[in-house]
């Protein structure tokens, strides 16, 4: 008697991880790795748990609580500001028709590739008191000093929410725009018929069904504004990542800062969890049996007008604006800044960055790879622990990257001099080595996230067909999955390499000594005051951060308007 056996995509799989828990060569390997990258995160925790002079109760009773009341207000603030700018451009392109709706569907994903930091300096030169604005108003009005009039001063707790705000609303704004498209016609359609205004409808109907991506993407804004340092290091905004600078480098309490660190992580999975637990029993379905993508309305002229302002405002401000400035001012002091090291400092982010996109890739690709062929219990765990770092702070990072590889290098300093009388020095510590190790940590989880995702599609029986035909797991995988997923593996890389580029807290404490980036060095000149200096590299980093938002937005007219006229969409 014979029996059929039907393979539905990963059964194989599933099968195989069931009958084959075993530990083996690929498993071990992979565990291995994944337990390398989460040495960081253990050591972090062990750090706060076991500290060589605790001093929780004096930071408890001191700095704690203003650091934490910021950092909070910080959050939600920024919370707020990129709801109502996502939120409400995201109803305006995707609700309503008016002239250059179709350019603003892309063109408002463009201020994710302005750092926070950069934005900052550049409305602080903008605005300052020596600065053009508050120039020609005292010139218009006749004012002489300071005390004359009054003007928002920038450096502060609001100027911060705004500068953040208006370069990650476009999180909200991706995730919202789709969730609105998403949602039938028929919805809306039964809403007007009961009666409800444009209005009601946008808040009583549409919103509530946005409302899980819409928590999603403010969840995602909040972490960013989390792990931000130069913007309020800049700003002078006393926030628990500046707590654990000082802590950790002014008064040389590493214990201290992990447990400042510890109390960010817990922040980091209150976010996620609130975020999880917003969306429990939460469920819309369409009722309809066919979806009805909702039709557009076209805006009188009036409307059309303010609809074009709305969208407008902050795109101009978030991207248009500070972009003109940093090309104005890298044309005239191009020359001058390029004597100060520039075009070292860019090759030294190139090279970085592109360290860490082939080592972050390559391990994403290991990894997910081992859970595929065996799906071992183990490896699962310490894989998604590992896959944290990118929800956790640079600073928290750079504490346990350093604390472990400091440690080996003064371990085998001492055997090499009680043995041989011969110092080694430091090999790893302080090296362009620990820091490519530490950009891996912090961004596996995305090349992870895109091999995982970009494997799953790919049938079991193809895997199978390869094994038939005498390939390895390593050969199948050379051979057929990579080929498969290169676009894929195109796109994580990508993405790690403009973060990459814009990483400044990591950097900061981990970077060789004379060894500066495009980042730094914007920190550099713009802590001195000197924004001109400072526009140059700054303008190269939002050319660099273009890139994955041109692809993002061409994704993104694919899937609206289909392939074929995919670069209709665009304008």
């Amino acid at each position: 008697m014979t029996t059929t056996q039907t393979l539905t995509p990963n059964a194989g799989f599933k099968a195989e991880a069931a009958g084959a828990g075993r530990f083996d060569g690929w498993t071990f390997g992979a565990s291995l790795v994944a337990l390398a990258i989460a040495v960081p995160l253990l050591t972090v925790i062990g750090l706060a748990l076991f500290p060589a002079e605790n001093i929780w109760g004096h930071l408890a009773s001191t700095v704690l609580p203003r650091l934490m009341w910021t950092t909070l207000l910080l959050m939600a603030g920024v919370a707020i500001g990129t709801t109502l700018i996502g939120v409400g451009s995201a109803w305006l392109v995707g609700t309503y028709q008016f002239p250059g709706r179709r350019i603003f569907e892309w063109a408002l994903l463009l201020p994710l590739a302005v750092p926070s930091y950069v934005i900052a300096f550049v409305y602080t030169d903008l605005l300052e008191y020596a600065g053009p604005v508050q120039g020609v108003l005292r010139d218009v009005f006749g004012w002489t000093t300071p005390h004359d009039y009054w003007f928002p001063d920038i450096r502060s707790l609001g100027g911060a929410i705004a500068m953040m705000s208006l370069v990650l609303y476009p999180y909200v704004y991706l995730l919202t725009r789709a969730a609105f498209l998403e949602q039938s016609a028929g919805v809306l359609e039964v809403a007007r018929t009961l009666g409800r205004s444009p209005w009601q409808e946008f808040i009583q109907v549409a919103v509530p069904l946005a409302r899980p991506s819409i928590v999603v993407g403010v969840s995602l804004a909040m972490m960013e504004t989390l792990n931000d340092f130069g913007t309020v290091d800049f700003f002078g905004v006393q926030t628990l990542t500046l707590g654990i600078f000082d802590v950790w480098l002014n008064m040389n309490n590493v214990g201290g800062a992990a447990q400042i660190a510890i109390l960010m992580l817990a922040v980091v999975i209150g976010l996620i969890f609130a975020e999880r637990y917003a969306r429990r029993k939460q469920r819309f379905h369409h009722s309809a049996r066919r979806y009805k993508r909702p039709g557009r309305k076209k805006l009188s002229p009036f409307w059309g007008m303010l609809a074009i302002l709305a969208c407008l405002a902050p795109l101009g401000l978030g991207f248009i604006l500070p972009l003109s400035i940093l090309g104005a001012d890298s044309y005239v002091h191009f020359d001058e800044v390029l004597e100060s090291g520039f075009a070292g400092s860019a090759l030294n982010s190139l090279m970085l960055s592109g360290l860490a996109a082939l080592f972050a890739v390559s391990v994403g690709v290991f990894l997910a790879y081992g859970i595929r062929l065996r799906g071992h219990r183990f490896l699962v765990v310490v894989t998604r622990f590992a896959s944290v770092g990118y929800a956790v702070p640079g600073a928290v990072l750079a504490i346990g990257v350093l604390i472990p590889m400091a440690w080996f290098d003064n371990q085998l300093d001492g055997f090499l001099r009680d043995a041989f009388d011969i110092s080694s020095g430091l090999l790893l510590s302080g090296t362009i080595a620990a820091l490519t190790f530490a950009y891996v940590v912090r961004f596996l989880a995305l090349s992870l996230g895109a091999v995982e995702t970009s494997l799953g599609r790919i049938t079991a029986n193809i895997d199978g067909a390869a094994r038939a035909l005498g390939a390895t797991p390593g050969q199948a995988l050379i051979k057929v999955h990579l080929p498969i997923i290169r676009a894929s593996l195109l796109t994580a890389a990508i993405l790690v390499f403009v973060d990459g580029m814009k990483e400044l807290p990591m950097t900061t404490v981990m970077r060789p000594f004379n060894f500066e980036t495009l980042a730094t060095q914007v920190h550099q000149f713009a802590s001195a005051e000197q924004f001109e200096q400072a526009a140059p590299a700054a303008l190269a980093i939002v050319a660099v951060g273009i890139i994955p938002v041109i692809f993002l937005s061409l994704a993104m007219n694919r899937a609206v308007y289909g392939r074929d006229d995919a670069a209709e969409g665009m304008i």
